[in-house]
């Protein structure tokens, strides 16, 4: 039995500290990422200290997971990998990965996902991840389909970025038994 699922030769993941909430504050206020969620308006320090402070750390009662992504080599926080939409009777959830711009590139997200599938997969037993990304946005598709996530579905005019409708493809990694 593999003793921990969170940790390679590159990074680590661990849960969210309270000295977390600077980086995180400035991840979810970043314009740029909002496009690819459903956030519209910057997070003030005090609800996102709030989120940080009612997280039960469980991912059966919030119905979410949310991991920092730690480089061994310097002990700098990266990025964050989450688990949204978890749904225990479907044994499903929607994955998110957030690298900061000075370290993408690098293979970080690629080393995150894979510690987060075998999670998910080994030690969760979930059935099913997915994922929603833009069609144009070919990085992280190739990310993702390197994970094994293949395509399923398209969602037309899902997304709204500066005033023009973007298509959304839909992928998912189903495990098997």
């Amino acid at each position: 039995m593999k003793h921990t699922y969170f940790i390679n030769d590159r990074i680590r993941l661990r849960a969210m500290e309270p000295e977390d909430l600077e980086l995180i504050c400035e991840m979810e206020n970043d314009p740029q990422q909002w496009d690819i969620s459903n956030f519209t308006v910057p997070y003030s320090r005090y609800v996102m200290k709030q989120y940080m402070g009612n997280s039960q750390c469980d991912m059966f009662a919030d119905k979410q997971l949310r991991m920092m992504i730690v480089r061994l080599e310097d002990g700098l926080t990266i990025g964050t990998v989450d688990i949204t939409d978890f749904s225990p009777m479907h044994a499903r959830g929607e994955v998110g990965i957030v690298i900061r711009k000075e370290f993408r590139g690098a293979g970080y997200a690629k080393d995150a996902l894979t510690l987060l599938c075998e999670y998910a997969f080994d030690f969760l037993r979930m059935r099913q991840l997915f994922v929603h990304i833009a069609t144009d946005n070919e990085a992280s598709i190739r990310l993702f389909t390197s994970c094994g996530f293949v395509s399923c579905g398209l969602l037309k005019d899902w997304l709204c970025i500066e005033g023009r409708f973007k298509d959304v493809a839909l992928l998912q990694r189903i495990r098997h038994d």
